[in-house]
């Protein structure tokens, strides 16, 4: 393996400032995949449909023409939708969840790897968890390993039902 394959391979790590930094730049590409991801579904509807009708009632007559178009527009958006993800996933970031606009930022955190996690409709980053751990794992069988303070916008995102760890300090 050369070198440049070996860059290529090594995850990105964000401090808190490159990755609202890329929040801020992502979050329009992700919002356009995520209305474009409910285009699709609703082409599928459609598809879905005409593909019923054809079955049920032994290959009736279809609308070639409209169902070309339906099949085209579909294809556009899948391949917007393709675009998006690349484009979001070529700065490092890891996209969790298209339907919910989750994204994880890739990070170090006193020590150990954690992603920065972010939700559409949230203002800034403010969550993160163990790369090891899923985004709503419960962790009722963990003390808390960090009083909260109000001035720290960080918060374990494994302990959001209670809200309680907020940190800062740690980070890159």
């Amino acid at each position: 393996m050369d070198h440049d394959e070996n860059e290529d391979n090594e995850q990105k790590l964000f401090s808190l400032k490159e990755a609202e930094r890329a929040r801020r730049e992502l979050e329009p590409v992700l919002i356009e995949a995520m209305e474009n991801r409910g285009k699709v579904a609703e082409l599928d509807d459609q598809l879905g449909a005409v593909a019923n009708r054809i079955l049920m009632m032994g290959g009736i007559t279809i609308e070639y023409e409209r169902v070309a178009r339906v099949r085209s527009e579909h294809n556009r958006l899948l391949t917007q939708i393709k675009d998006a993800l690349d484009r979001i996933h070529a700065t490092g970031c890891v996209v969790k969840d298209l339907d919910s606009g989750l994204l994880d930022f890739p990070a170090i955190l006193k020590n150990e790897e954690v992603y920065l996690c972010w939700r559409v409709g949230e203002d800034r980053i403010r969550f993160y968890h163990r790369q090891d751990e899923g985004f709503f794992r419960a962790q009722a069988d963990r003390p808390r390993r960090h009083r909260p303070k109000a001035s720290n916008p960080i918060i374990n995102r494994q302990q959001c039902a209670p809200r309680v760890a907020r940190v800062r300090e740690g980070m890159p």
